[in-house]
Protein backbone atom coordinates (compact mmCIF):
# COMPACT_ATOMS: atom_id res chain seq x y z
CA UNK A 1 0.00 0.00 0.00
CA UNK A 2 1.42 3.10 -1.07
CA UNK A 3 2.52 5.74 1.83
CA UNK A 4 0.13 8.96 2.04
CA UNK A 5 1.75 12.08 1.47
CA UNK A 6 2.01 13.98 4.88
CA UNK A 7 0.12 17.26 4.05
CA UNK A 8 2.20 18.60 6.82
CA UNK A 9 5.84 18.69 4.99
CA UNK A 10 7.38 21.07 3.53
CA UNK A 11 7.53 20.43 -0.19
CA UNK A 12 3.56 19.54 -0.05
CA UNK A 13 2.82 23.25 1.61
CA UNK A 14 5.47 25.13 -0.87
CA UNK A 15 3.56 23.06 -3.90
CA UNK A 16 0.15 24.38 -2.56
CA UNK A 17 1.45 27.43 -2.04
CA UNK A 18 2.75 27.84 -6.04
CA UNK A 19 -0.70 26.68 -7.02
CA UNK A 20 -2.19 29.13 -5.02
CA UNK A 21 -0.77 31.55 -6.42
CA UNK A 22 -1.14 30.47 -10.17
CA UNK A 23 -5.23 30.28 -9.32
CA UNK A 24 -5.05 33.36 -7.38
CA UNK A 25 -3.01 35.14 -11.04
CA UNK A 26 -5.50 33.39 -13.34
CA UNK A 27 -8.47 34.83 -11.33
CA UNK A 28 -9.78 32.08 -9.60
CA UNK A 29 -9.70 29.69 -12.48
CA UNK A 30 -8.56 26.12 -12.50
CA UNK A 31 -7.41 26.16 -16.49
CA UNK A 32 -3.28 26.53 -17.19
CA UNK A 33 -2.27 30.03 -17.18
CA UNK A 34 -1.55 31.18 -20.92
CA UNK A 35 0.89 33.45 -21.90
CA UNK A 36 0.56 37.22 -21.92
CA UNK A 37 -0.17 39.18 -24.89
CA UNK A 38 1.47 42.40 -25.13
CA UNK A 39 -1.88 44.21 -26.34
CA UNK A 40 -3.15 42.63 -22.90
CA UNK A 41 -0.52 43.30 -20.76
CA UNK A 42 -1.74 47.07 -22.28
CA UNK A 43 -5.56 46.63 -21.74
CA UNK A 44 -4.72 45.08 -17.79
CA UNK A 45 -2.71 48.94 -17.28
CA UNK A 46 -5.88 50.09 -18.72
CA UNK A 47 -8.37 48.38 -16.08
CA UNK A 48 -6.05 48.50 -13.24
CA UNK A 49 -6.42 51.79 -10.95
CA UNK A 50 -2.87 51.51 -10.04
CA UNK A 51 -0.70 54.01 -12.26
CA UNK A 52 2.12 52.30 -14.08
CA UNK A 53 6.03 54.41 -14.43
CA UNK A 54 5.11 56.57 -17.82
CA UNK A 55 8.02 55.84 -20.12
CA UNK A 56 9.68 59.14 -20.61
CA UNK A 57 10.03 61.15 -24.06
CA UNK A 58 12.71 63.63 -24.91
CA UNK A 59 11.78 66.60 -24.86
CA UNK A 60 12.06 67.01 -28.87
CA UNK A 61 9.25 63.99 -28.96
CA UNK A 62 7.33 65.26 -26.28
CA UNK A 63 7.07 68.48 -28.78
CA UNK A 64 6.45 66.84 -31.99
CA UNK A 65 4.37 64.73 -30.30
CA UNK A 66 1.99 67.43 -28.91
CA UNK A 67 -0.92 68.11 -30.87
CA UNK A 68 -0.67 72.04 -30.74
CA UNK A 69 3.45 72.24 -32.07
CA UNK A 70 3.59 74.21 -34.99
CA UNK A 71 4.80 70.86 -37.16
CA UNK A 72 1.50 68.86 -36.40
CA UNK A 73 -0.69 72.31 -36.58
CA UNK A 74 0.78 73.17 -39.71
CA UNK A 75 -0.32 69.29 -41.31
CA UNK A 76 -3.70 69.84 -39.26
CA UNK A 77 -4.79 73.04 -41.20
CA UNK A 78 -3.18 71.55 -44.52
CA UNK A 79 -5.11 68.26 -44.51
CA UNK A 80 -8.25 70.32 -43.09
CA UNK A 81 -7.54 72.07 -46.51
CA UNK A 82 -6.94 69.35 -49.01
CA UNK A 83 -9.09 66.46 -47.78
CA UNK A 84 -12.33 68.35 -47.60
CA UNK A 85 -13.29 66.73 -51.38
CA UNK A 86 -11.57 64.67 -54.30
CA UNK A 87 -10.15 66.80 -56.88
CA UNK A 88 -12.51 66.67 -60.42
CA UNK A 89 -10.85 68.09 -63.38
CA UNK A 90 -13.21 67.69 -65.72
CA UNK A 91 -15.38 70.13 -63.27
CA UNK A 92 -15.52 73.46 -64.45
CA UNK A 93 -16.04 75.65 -61.91
CA UNK A 94 -13.05 73.52 -59.79
CA UNK A 95 -10.87 73.76 -63.17
CA UNK A 96 -11.40 77.45 -62.99
CA UNK A 97 -10.68 78.13 -59.34
CA UNK A 98 -7.09 76.13 -59.79
CA UNK A 99 -6.18 78.31 -63.02
CA UNK A 100 -7.41 81.33 -61.26
CA UNK A 101 -5.52 80.46 -58.19
CA UNK A 102 -1.69 79.82 -60.51
CA UNK A 103 -2.87 82.79 -62.36
CA UNK A 104 -0.18 85.71 -62.74
CA UNK A 105 -2.87 88.28 -62.53
CA UNK A 106 -4.24 87.36 -58.62
CA UNK A 107 -2.91 88.57 -55.81
CA UNK A 108 -2.01 86.05 -52.89
CA UNK A 109 -3.60 86.89 -49.77
CA UNK A 110 -0.50 86.73 -47.88
CA UNK A 111 3.05 87.83 -49.73
CA UNK A 112 6.10 84.86 -48.52
CA UNK A 113 9.52 85.08 -48.35
CA UNK A 114 9.93 88.83 -48.95
CA UNK A 115 9.38 89.32 -44.63
CA UNK A 116 12.89 91.11 -44.89
CA UNK A 117 12.23 93.29 -47.75
CA UNK A 118 9.03 94.40 -46.55
CA UNK A 119 10.72 95.18 -43.41
CA UNK A 120 13.07 97.55 -43.96
CA UNK A 121 10.81 99.51 -46.61
CA UNK A 122 8.22 99.62 -43.84
CA UNK A 123 10.51 100.96 -41.33
CA UNK A 124 11.55 103.52 -43.57
CA UNK A 125 7.84 104.88 -44.37
CA UNK A 126 7.24 104.63 -40.39
CA UNK A 127 10.56 106.81 -39.35
CA UNK A 128 9.10 109.41 -42.32
CA UNK A 129 5.83 109.69 -41.22
CA UNK A 130 6.69 109.91 -37.46
CA UNK A 131 9.45 112.51 -37.73
CA UNK A 132 7.80 114.54 -40.85
CA UNK A 133 10.51 114.22 -42.92
CA UNK A 134 10.96 113.60 -46.74
CA UNK A 135 12.84 110.84 -48.00
CA UNK A 136 13.77 108.52 -50.79
CA UNK A 137 14.15 104.44 -51.20
CA UNK A 138 14.83 102.98 -54.46
CA UNK A 139 13.73 99.37 -54.85
CA UNK A 140 15.41 97.32 -57.45
CA UNK A 141 15.02 93.35 -58.60
CA UNK A 142 15.06 91.67 -61.44
CA UNK A 143 11.18 90.81 -63.32
CA UNK A 144 8.95 88.37 -60.78
CA UNK A 145 11.02 88.74 -57.82
CA UNK A 146 7.82 90.71 -55.58
CA UNK A 147 8.81 94.42 -55.79
CA UNK A 148 5.68 95.70 -56.66
CA UNK A 149 3.10 93.09 -55.11
CA UNK A 150 5.35 94.18 -51.57
CA UNK A 151 4.94 97.97 -52.28
CA UNK A 152 1.30 97.13 -52.41
CA UNK A 153 1.74 95.33 -49.34
CA UNK A 154 3.65 98.17 -47.32
CA UNK A 155 1.68 100.70 -48.56
CA UNK A 156 -1.33 99.72 -46.78
CA UNK A 157 0.68 98.40 -43.56
CA UNK A 158 1.94 102.39 -43.43
CA UNK A 159 -1.64 103.76 -43.52
CA UNK A 160 -2.83 100.99 -40.89
CA UNK A 161 0.01 101.64 -38.52
CA UNK A 162 -0.55 105.59 -38.65
CA UNK A 163 -4.42 105.17 -37.89
CA UNK A 164 -3.22 102.94 -34.79
CA UNK A 165 -0.44 105.30 -33.99
CA UNK A 166 -3.11 107.97 -33.89
CA UNK A 167 -0.87 109.74 -36.58
CA UNK A 168 -1.99 111.61 -39.74
CA UNK A 169 -2.17 108.97 -42.31
CA UNK A 170 -0.29 109.96 -45.30
CA UNK A 171 -1.57 110.52 -48.90
CA UNK A 172 -0.44 108.15 -51.30
CA UNK A 173 -0.14 108.53 -55.05
CA UNK A 174 0.62 105.02 -56.57
CA UNK A 175 1.23 104.99 -60.45
CA UNK A 176 2.82 102.66 -63.30
CA UNK A 177 4.92 105.30 -65.53
CA UNK A 178 4.85 103.24 -68.76
CA UNK A 179 1.30 104.83 -68.53
CA UNK A 180 2.19 108.06 -68.27
CA UNK A 181 1.88 110.06 -71.62
CA UNK A 182 4.37 112.45 -71.36
CA UNK A 183 7.26 111.69 -68.23
CA UNK A 184 6.91 115.58 -67.08
CA UNK A 185 2.95 114.33 -66.51
CA UNK A 186 4.45 112.92 -62.83
CA UNK A 187 4.75 116.66 -61.21
CA UNK A 188 0.87 116.96 -62.45
CA UNK A 189 -0.34 114.52 -60.86
CA UNK A 190 1.66 115.05 -57.40
CA UNK A 191 0.82 118.81 -57.45
CA UNK A 192 -3.30 117.44 -57.86
CA UNK A 193 -3.03 115.62 -55.36
CA UNK A 194 -0.93 118.42 -53.06
CA UNK A 195 -3.81 121.02 -54.45
CA UNK A 196 -6.92 118.91 -56.20
CA UNK A 197 -9.17 122.14 -56.99
CA UNK A 198 -6.03 124.71 -58.35
CA UNK A 199 -4.75 124.78 -61.73
CA UNK A 200 -1.42 125.67 -63.06
CA UNK A 201 -2.18 129.43 -63.81
CA UNK A 202 0.49 131.13 -66.76
CA UNK A 203 3.52 130.05 -67.88
CA UNK A 204 4.70 127.94 -64.75
CA UNK A 205 5.23 124.51 -64.86
CA UNK A 206 4.19 121.81 -62.37
CA UNK A 207 7.46 121.25 -61.30
CA UNK A 208 8.42 124.92 -60.24
CA UNK A 209 4.78 124.63 -58.61
CA UNK A 210 6.30 121.96 -56.44
CA UNK A 211 9.67 123.22 -56.01
CA UNK A 212 8.22 126.57 -54.88
CA UNK A 213 5.76 124.60 -52.41
CA UNK A 214 8.31 122.37 -51.04
CA UNK A 215 10.33 125.88 -50.23
CA UNK A 216 8.11 127.36 -48.34
CA UNK A 217 7.45 126.71 -44.63
CA UNK A 218 3.92 126.96 -44.97
CA UNK A 219 3.39 123.68 -47.19
CA UNK A 220 4.53 121.58 -43.74
CA UNK A 221 1.83 122.94 -41.37
CA UNK A 222 -1.05 123.05 -43.86
CA UNK A 223 -0.61 119.90 -46.15
CA UNK A 224 -0.04 116.15 -45.22
CA UNK A 225 2.75 113.38 -45.83
CA UNK A 226 2.55 112.42 -49.60
CA UNK A 227 3.60 108.53 -50.31
CA UNK A 228 4.49 108.24 -53.93
CA UNK A 229 5.32 104.70 -55.28
CA UNK A 230 6.72 105.30 -58.78
CA UNK A 231 6.55 101.49 -60.42
CA UNK A 232 8.56 100.83 -63.63
CA UNK A 233 10.83 103.87 -63.04
CA UNK A 234 13.32 102.73 -66.21
CA UNK A 235 10.86 104.25 -68.17
CA UNK A 236 11.84 107.90 -66.60
CA UNK A 237 15.51 106.87 -67.54
CA UNK A 238 15.00 105.84 -71.30
CA UNK A 239 12.99 108.72 -72.27
CA UNK A 240 14.26 111.71 -69.85
CA UNK A 241 17.25 111.30 -67.52
CA UNK A 242 16.43 114.92 -66.24
CA UNK A 243 12.81 113.49 -65.11
CA UNK A 244 14.37 110.88 -62.66
CA UNK A 245 16.64 113.76 -60.87
CA UNK A 246 13.95 116.25 -60.67
CA UNK A 247 11.26 113.37 -59.12
CA UNK A 248 14.04 112.24 -56.48
CA UNK A 249 15.48 115.82 -55.77
CA UNK A 250 12.20 116.74 -54.64
CA UNK A 251 12.59 114.93 -51.66
CA UNK A 252 15.90 117.20 -50.30
CA UNK A 253 13.71 120.53 -50.23
CA UNK A 254 13.87 121.78 -46.78
CA UNK A 255 9.87 121.47 -46.51
CA UNK A 256 9.68 118.70 -48.78
CA UNK A 257 6.44 116.46 -47.45
CA UNK A 258 7.41 113.82 -50.32
CA UNK A 259 8.37 109.99 -49.13
CA UNK A 260 9.36 108.37 -52.92
CA UNK A 261 9.49 105.01 -53.54
CA UNK A 262 10.75 104.17 -56.97
CA UNK A 263 10.75 100.52 -58.18
CA UNK A 264 12.49 99.44 -61.32
CA UNK A 265 13.69 95.84 -62.57
CA UNK A 266 17.80 97.30 -63.32
CA UNK A 267 19.80 96.41 -60.53
CA UNK A 268 22.72 98.42 -62.41
CA UNK A 269 20.57 101.49 -62.10
CA UNK A 270 22.66 102.40 -58.89
CA UNK A 271 25.55 102.23 -60.60
CA UNK A 272 24.96 104.01 -63.74
CA UNK A 273 22.30 107.27 -62.35
CA UNK A 274 22.46 107.01 -58.06
CA UNK A 275 26.27 108.40 -58.27
CA UNK A 276 25.19 111.61 -59.74
CA UNK A 277 22.18 111.93 -57.69
CA UNK A 278 24.83 111.50 -54.17
CA UNK A 279 26.61 114.23 -55.92
CA UNK A 280 23.62 116.24 -55.90
CA UNK A 281 22.84 115.44 -51.94
CA UNK A 282 19.67 112.99 -52.79
CA UNK A 283 20.99 109.54 -53.07
CA UNK A 284 18.12 107.65 -52.28
CA UNK A 285 18.38 104.20 -49.87
CA UNK A 286 18.49 100.97 -52.17
CA UNK A 287 16.68 97.64 -51.14
CA UNK A 288 17.65 94.83 -53.56
CA UNK A 289 15.17 92.18 -54.40
CA UNK A 290 17.13 89.05 -55.12
CA UNK A 291 15.72 86.45 -57.49
CA UNK A 292 13.87 83.15 -55.49
CA UNK A 293 15.80 80.27 -54.99
CA UNK A 294 13.66 76.88 -55.44
CA UNK A 295 13.07 76.50 -51.20
CA UNK A 296 10.91 80.19 -51.99
CA UNK A 297 9.46 79.34 -55.21
CA UNK A 298 8.24 76.04 -53.57
CA UNK A 299 6.96 77.70 -50.76
CA UNK A 300 5.24 80.33 -52.60
CA UNK A 301 3.51 77.19 -54.89
CA UNK A 302 2.01 75.78 -51.77
CA UNK A 303 1.20 79.12 -50.28
CA UNK A 304 -1.06 79.96 -53.04
CA UNK A 305 -2.66 76.30 -53.96
CA UNK A 306 -3.22 76.15 -49.95
CA UNK A 307 -6.50 78.06 -50.70
CA UNK A 308 -7.96 75.33 -52.59
CA UNK A 309 -9.49 72.44 -50.72
CA UNK A 310 -8.23 69.68 -52.72
CA UNK A 311 -4.76 68.19 -53.97
CA UNK A 312 -4.12 69.39 -57.71
CA UNK A 313 0.20 69.26 -57.70
CA UNK A 314 2.36 65.88 -57.34
CA UNK A 315 4.51 67.50 -54.89
CA UNK A 316 7.44 66.15 -57.08
CA UNK A 317 5.90 68.25 -59.84
CA UNK A 318 6.26 71.35 -57.90
CA UNK A 319 9.52 70.28 -56.91
CA UNK A 320 10.76 70.12 -60.66
CA UNK A 321 8.86 73.26 -61.40
CA UNK A 322 10.64 75.56 -58.81
CA UNK A 323 14.13 74.25 -59.76
CA UNK A 324 13.82 74.72 -63.03
CA UNK A 325 12.41 78.20 -62.35
CA UNK A 326 15.18 78.81 -59.90
CA UNK A 327 17.70 77.52 -61.79
CA UNK A 328 16.61 79.93 -64.67
CA UNK A 329 15.77 83.16 -63.88
CA UNK A 330 14.03 83.14 -60.23
CA UNK A 331 11.22 84.76 -61.94
CA UNK A 332 8.10 83.99 -59.74
CA UNK A 333 5.64 84.84 -62.87
CA UNK A 334 7.45 82.17 -64.93
CA UNK A 335 6.77 79.48 -62.16
CA UNK A 336 3.17 80.31 -62.51
CA UNK A 337 2.92 80.70 -65.54
CA UNK A 338 4.32 77.19 -66.04
CA UNK A 339 2.13 75.47 -63.20
CA UNK A 340 -0.98 77.13 -65.53
CA UNK A 341 0.53 75.31 -68.32
CA UNK A 342 0.91 71.38 -66.76
CA UNK A 343 -2.92 72.39 -65.77
CA UNK A 344 -3.97 72.52 -69.05
CA UNK A 345 -1.70 69.64 -70.60
CA UNK A 346 -3.88 67.29 -68.09
CA UNK A 347 -7.26 69.13 -69.00
CA UNK A 348 -6.21 68.02 -72.47
CA UNK A 349 -4.66 65.01 -72.13
CA UNK A 350 -7.86 64.18 -70.05
CA UNK A 351 -10.09 65.84 -72.96
CA UNK A 352 -8.70 63.65 -75.15
CA UNK A 353 -8.86 60.58 -73.50
CA UNK A 354 -12.19 61.01 -73.06
CA UNK A 355 -13.00 60.87 -76.84
CA UNK A 356 -10.60 58.21 -77.98
CA UNK A 357 -11.72 55.35 -74.95
CA UNK A 358 -14.88 54.07 -75.24
CA UNK A 359 -16.52 53.57 -71.89
CA UNK A 360 -19.28 51.52 -70.83
CA UNK A 361 -21.87 51.33 -68.28
CA UNK A 362 -22.69 49.31 -65.76
CA UNK A 363 -24.95 47.08 -67.45
CA UNK A 364 -22.42 47.08 -70.34
CA UNK A 365 -24.17 49.26 -72.69
CA UNK A 366 -21.79 52.08 -74.57
CA UNK A 367 -21.32 55.58 -72.64
CA UNK A 368 -20.51 58.62 -75.16
CA UNK A 369 -18.12 60.54 -74.09
CA UNK A 370 -20.57 63.43 -73.00
CA UNK A 371 -22.53 61.20 -71.25
CA UNK A 372 -19.45 60.12 -69.22
CA UNK A 373 -18.75 63.68 -68.46
CA UNK A 374 -22.00 63.94 -67.20
CA UNK A 375 -21.65 61.04 -65.03
CA UNK A 376 -18.24 61.46 -64.35
CA UNK A 377 -17.02 57.70 -65.24
CA UNK A 378 -13.48 58.61 -65.26
CA UNK A 379 -9.97 57.22 -63.21
CA UNK A 380 -9.08 57.24 -59.95
CA UNK A 381 -8.00 60.35 -58.29
CA UNK A 382 -4.18 59.50 -58.51
CA UNK A 383 -4.76 60.07 -62.64
CA UNK A 384 -6.45 63.47 -61.94
CA UNK A 385 -3.56 65.28 -60.50
CA UNK A 386 -0.60 66.76 -62.32
CA UNK A 387 2.49 64.76 -62.48
CA UNK A 388 5.75 65.04 -62.60
CA UNK A 389 5.55 64.23 -66.84
CA UNK A 390 2.88 66.50 -66.93
CA UNK A 391 5.06 69.55 -65.34
CA UNK A 392 8.14 68.78 -67.26
CA UNK A 393 6.28 68.83 -70.82
CA UNK A 394 5.22 72.16 -69.42
CA UNK A 395 9.14 73.19 -68.64
CA UNK A 396 10.17 72.16 -72.00
CA UNK A 397 7.83 74.73 -73.49
CA UNK A 398 8.49 77.12 -71.73
CA UNK A 399 12.22 76.68 -71.28
CA UNK A 400 13.12 75.25 -74.95
CA UNK A 401 16.92 74.52 -75.22
CA UNK A 402 18.75 73.48 -78.10
CA UNK A 403 20.75 71.14 -75.92
CA UNK A 404 16.76 69.85 -74.51
CA UNK A 405 15.98 69.49 -78.21
CA UNK A 406 18.80 67.54 -79.20
CA UNK A 407 18.55 65.18 -76.47
CA UNK A 408 14.87 64.44 -77.53
CA UNK A 409 15.30 63.88 -80.58
CA UNK A 410 18.27 61.12 -80.40
CA UNK A 411 17.34 57.72 -80.76
CA UNK A 412 16.28 55.20 -77.99
CA UNK A 413 19.59 53.54 -77.35
CA UNK A 414 21.95 56.88 -77.49
CA UNK A 415 18.97 58.61 -74.90
CA UNK A 416 19.47 55.00 -72.91
CA UNK A 417 23.26 55.38 -73.04
CA UNK A 418 23.19 59.42 -71.62
CA UNK A 419 20.55 58.06 -68.82
CA UNK A 420 23.04 55.74 -67.81
CA UNK A 421 25.93 58.20 -68.12
CA UNK A 422 24.35 60.39 -65.69
CA UNK A 423 23.20 57.48 -63.05
CA UNK A 424 26.77 55.74 -62.70
CA UNK A 425 28.21 59.66 -62.54
CA UNK A 426 25.95 60.29 -59.34
CA UNK A 427 28.69 58.19 -57.61
CA UNK A 428 31.12 61.41 -57.62
CA UNK A 429 32.72 60.12 -60.88
CA UNK A 430 33.49 62.61 -63.50
CA UNK A 431 34.51 60.25 -66.13
CA UNK A 432 34.59 56.51 -66.77
CA UNK A 433 35.31 53.92 -69.75
CA UNK A 434 33.59 53.00 -72.53
CA UNK A 435 33.79 49.34 -71.15
CA UNK A 436 32.32 50.55 -67.61
CA UNK A 437 29.84 52.37 -69.14
CA UNK A 438 28.51 49.97 -71.56
CA UNK A 439 27.76 47.51 -68.42
CA UNK A 440 25.87 50.77 -66.80
CA UNK A 441 24.00 50.54 -70.25
CA UNK A 442 23.49 46.92 -70.22
CA UNK A 443 21.88 46.88 -67.02
CA UNK A 444 19.39 49.21 -68.14
CA UNK A 445 17.94 47.59 -71.15
CA UNK A 446 17.41 44.12 -68.88
CA UNK A 447 15.70 46.10 -66.64
CA UNK A 448 13.43 47.41 -69.47
CA UNK A 449 13.16 44.10 -71.18
CA UNK A 450 14.97 45.95 -74.12
CA UNK A 451 17.52 44.23 -76.34
CA UNK A 452 20.93 46.11 -75.74
CA UNK A 453 23.11 46.70 -79.01
CA UNK A 454 27.14 44.90 -78.76
CA UNK A 455 29.94 46.61 -78.37
CA UNK A 456 30.87 48.10 -81.30
CA UNK A 457 27.17 49.54 -82.36
CA UNK A 458 27.46 50.83 -78.42
CA UNK A 459 31.00 52.34 -79.32
CA UNK A 460 29.91 53.95 -82.11
CA UNK A 461 26.75 55.64 -80.67
CA UNK A 462 28.91 56.94 -78.12
CA UNK A 463 31.32 58.67 -81.39
CA UNK A 464 27.79 59.97 -82.82
CA UNK A 465 27.26 61.61 -78.74
CA UNK A 466 31.01 62.88 -78.86
CA UNK A 467 30.39 64.87 -82.23
CA UNK A 468 27.05 66.66 -81.07
CA UNK A 469 28.74 67.66 -78.06
CA UNK A 470 27.18 65.51 -75.65
CA UNK A 471 30.14 63.21 -74.73
CA UNK A 472 34.06 63.72 -74.72
CA UNK A 473 35.58 60.64 -75.86
CA UNK A 474 39.54 59.92 -74.89
CA UNK A 475 42.19 58.61 -77.27
CA UNK A 476 42.70 54.92 -76.96
CA UNK A 477 43.51 52.14 -79.39
CA UNK A 478 40.91 49.85 -77.82
CA UNK A 479 37.58 51.21 -78.12
CA UNK A 480 36.70 49.85 -74.62
CA UNK A 481 39.50 51.86 -72.63
CA UNK A 482 38.51 55.69 -74.25
CA UNK A 483 37.62 57.58 -71.46
CA UNK A 484 34.35 58.66 -71.46
CA UNK A 485 33.17 62.48 -69.88
CA UNK A 486 29.55 64.45 -69.68
CA UNK A 487 29.86 67.60 -71.50
CA UNK A 488 26.52 68.53 -70.50
CA UNK A 489 25.07 69.16 -67.20
CA UNK A 490 23.02 65.85 -66.06
CA UNK A 491 20.26 68.60 -64.97
CA UNK A 492 19.56 68.85 -68.59
CA UNK A 493 19.50 65.19 -69.39
CA UNK A 494 17.16 64.07 -66.70
CA UNK A 495 15.20 67.34 -67.67
CA UNK A 496 14.99 66.42 -71.49
CA UNK A 497 14.06 62.61 -70.56
CA UNK A 498 11.19 63.00 -67.77
CA UNK A 499 8.55 62.90 -69.93
CA UNK A 500 9.43 59.34 -70.76
CA UNK A 501 8.26 56.52 -67.93
CA UNK A 502 11.70 54.52 -68.56
CA UNK A 503 13.79 56.96 -67.95
CA UNK A 504 11.85 58.67 -65.43
CA UNK A 505 12.07 55.12 -63.49
CA UNK A 506 15.77 54.87 -64.15
CA UNK A 507 17.08 58.59 -63.02
CA UNK A 508 15.10 58.93 -59.70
Amino acid sequence: MPAIADRSSSPFKAMLAAKSCELAGSGGCCTPQKRRLRSDTALAAKESPVSTPMKLKSPRRRLDSSPSSPANRIKKDRSEKTLKKCWNPRDVEQMRAVKEAVHVSTAPSTVVCREDEQKRVLDFCKACVQQEKAGSLYVCGCPGTGKSLSMELVKQQVIDWAKMEGLQSPEVLAMNCTSLANTSVIFSKILGMHQPKKKSIGSTSPLQHLQNLYSNKQAQSSSKMMLIIADELDYLITRDRAVLHDLFMLTTFPFSRCILIGIANSIDLADRFLPRLQSLNCKPMVVTFRAYSKDQILSILQERLLVLPYIVFHQQALELCARKVAAASGDMRKALSVCRSAVEILEAELRESASNTGLTSAEGDFVSPRTALAYEVFPSQENNTVRIDHMALALSKTFRSPIVDTIQSLPQHQQIILCSAVKYFRGGKKDTTVGELNKSYIDICKSALIPPVGILEFSSMCRVLNDQGLFKLGQSRDDKFKRVTLKVDGADISFALQGVRLFRNCLQ
